[in-house]
């Protein structure tokens, strides 16, 4: 009972303070926390008004955000354990680390794929060290903008492109991942693109089949990791850690 006690309260906690920032956006007079000045309320009918279509708007607005903050939670917990193992090892030892898991996979390949196969796998890891190597760059580079727009991208292009590329020759692999990328794709087409037609004109112009699924997920990257980066962003917001804190 404490804890679902505790959980309410600090959910409660986080909601007045996101609404607290929010109010504060169009009503800079509530930032001051002096404890001498009084808080400030609105006066005139207009600003009465003002503040209350503020509020609400606002609140319709946490509604939606703190859900997704509270994902983000759990989005930044994961990406703080890559950060800090990536800091342990430092910039060398990371590449390092993604040369030996790759580099296996590739080996594994080489014993039990076809030679396209050995190939093409090969390729997709050497892809998924570099794009390791420019994850950390410009995740070191600094700045919040930097990481979400391009460190985040090419940090999912180095975790999921290898195994997707795998997947094309080897049935176990195959049996789950192709089956769910087609759902999310029928899905993607049935409701994200469906914009004029654009459903329609992607299912005339290509099949999802062989390297497809590749280009598929490659260009995923990017909007996943936009996601994952504005996720973490939230999360932040919500509950700032010292780093964040120090960065921002």
């Amino acid at each position: 009972m404490g804890t679902v006690l505790s959980l309410v309260a600090d959910i409660g906690y986080d909601l007045r303070r996101l609404h607290g920032l929010w109010m504060a956006l169009l009503f800079p007079q509530l930032r001051d926390s002096h404890p001498v000045v009084s808080r400030w309320t609105a006066e005139t009918t207009r600003e009465r008004a003002m503040y209350r279509a503020w509020a609400a708007v606002g609140a319709l607005g946490l509604l939606v955000g703190y859900p997704l903050a509270v994902l983000g939670l759990l989005v930044r917990f994961h990406v703080r354990r890559f950060d800090r193992t990536a800091t342990r090892l430092g910039a060398v030892g990371t590449v390092v680390l993604a040369i030996v898991v790759w580099g296996a996979l590739t080996a594994l390949a080489r014993v039990r794929f076809s030679a396209e196969g050995f190939f093409a796998v090969a390729a997709a890891g050497t892809v998924a060290v570099v794009s390791t190597m420019l994850a950390l760059v410009f995740r070191w580079l600094g700045g919040r903008v930097v990481t979400v727009l391009i460190a985040y991208p090419f940090a999912v292009v180095a975790v999921f492109l290898p195994p997707v590329v795998a997947a094309l020759y080897s049935p176990a692999l195959a049996t789950v991942v192709f089956p769910r990328s087609e759902t999310l794709a029928i899905w993607l087409l049935d409701n994200a693109l469906t914009y004029r037609n654009l459903n329609t004109l992607l299912r005339q112009r290509f099949e999802l089949a062989g390297f497809a699924y590749v280009a598929m997920w490659g260009g995923f990257a990017v909007p996943v990791g936009w996601v994952f980066g504005v996720l973490v962003t939230l999360a932040n917001l919500v509950r700032p850690t010292s780093e964040d804190e120090e960065d921002g």
